[in-house]
């Protein structure tokens, strides 16, 4: 899939998949998303950039049914929490099969997903998302 990034710097594209942006800190060694000039743990100045995991588990989760105000995409869609082995819980879009529910505890993996059309290029607009990392699972 290719489009236009919803932002620059959130996630990227390479052969082995889709992966996210993050920092480590120097100090304290957390991870977060997306990357900042400082530590939002610790406050430690320059935290060294690192691409997140591009899988995880997923801690909760919910279906959005009503469009959210300017948002042009497709609805529904799923909406929740993937925990990733770097120890941060990312807030995420979902790709799932609407006929089978996710669990709780469900292996995932980093995914792009069309979101809508950037107004100026009229190209598809992308973002990162998480989907079951066993295709035959919620998907």
């Amino acid at each position: 899939m290719s489009g236009v990034a919803v932002r620059a710097g959130l996630f990227e594209q390479t052969d082995a998949g889709v992966t996210l942006l993050g920092d480590r800190c120097r100090t304290c060694d957390a991870h977060q998303f997306p990357r900042a000039g400082i530590c939002t743990l610790c406050g430690a100045p320059d935290p060294v950039p690192v691409q997140l995991a591009a899988t995880g588990t997923l801690w909760a989760w919910t279906w959005v049914t009503a469009p959210p105000p300017g948002y042009d995409g497709p609805v529904p869609y799923g909406f929740g929490v993937v925990e990733l082995p770097e120890g941060l819980r990312v807030i995420t879009r979902l790709v799932l099969d609407p006929d089978v529910a996710p669990t709780v505890g469900q292996p995932m993996r980093a995914v792009l997903d069309t979101v809508g059309t950037d107004p100026e290029s009229g190209h598809d607009l992308v973002s990162w998302a998480f989907s079951p990392l066993d295709a035959s699972v919620g998907l």
